[in-house]
């Protein structure tokens, strides 16, 4: 459903405040480094579906910048900026692949390249030494990348049923007056 402009414009607004509103209490909330850059993304899920991936990406690019600006936790804004903001849109694109392996195999590139490169951008912003993230002789970034994948799985699921719900429930109230 596409809208005029000003519809847009105003509802790219309200998404992109909300986003960082959840993005500003990432260092708030236990975990919230992880768990609110992940909703944060979920709530462009509408923007895409009802204006289309340009107004996704602009409401993204808008997100990102004021986070890495604005937000106390900048892991919490290298998330969202590497991967959970872009993410459910890209999806999308993702799921239009006819072979099942084909689109886990590019989900997964696409998580452990986002991954890596955040742990990276987060070593060099925190001027961190490699060093300090092994405990006990085991590399803890490895470790944390294997659980990563494991949890990817499961968001990648969770957000299929998120963007159900949405079509199933929240369309039909949120755009009834269309």
């Amino acid at each position: 459903m596409k809208k005029n402009s000003a519809v847009n414009v105003a509802v790219g607004g309200l998404i992109s405040a909300c986003a960082l509103v959840l993005m500003l209490f990432a260092g708030i909330f236990p975990y919230g480094t992880y768990a609110l850059p992940l909703f944060a993304g979920v709530l462009l899920i509408p923007i895409y579906v009802e204006f289309g991936a340009y107004w996704a990406l602009i409401v993204y690019v808008a997100v990102s910048i004021l986070s890495l600006i604005l937000v106390a936790d900048k892991e919490a804004a290298v998330l969202f900026t590497l991967f959970f903001g872009y993410f459910p849109v890209l999806k999308a694109y993702i799921e239009k692949l006819k072979s099942l392996v084909l689109k886990y195999l590019i989900k997964f590139v696409i998580f452990n390249i986002a991954a890596v490169s955040s742990y990276f951008i987060i070593l060099f912003i925190f001027n961190m030494n490699s060093d300090d993230f092994t405990v006990l002789g085991v590399n803890i970034p490895l470790v944390l990348l294997a659980v990563g994948n494991i949890l990817f799985l499961i968001y990648d699921k969770c957000l299929t049923i998120c963007v159900s719900i949405y079509f199933s429930k929240y369309r039909a109230i949120l755009w009834k007056h269309r």
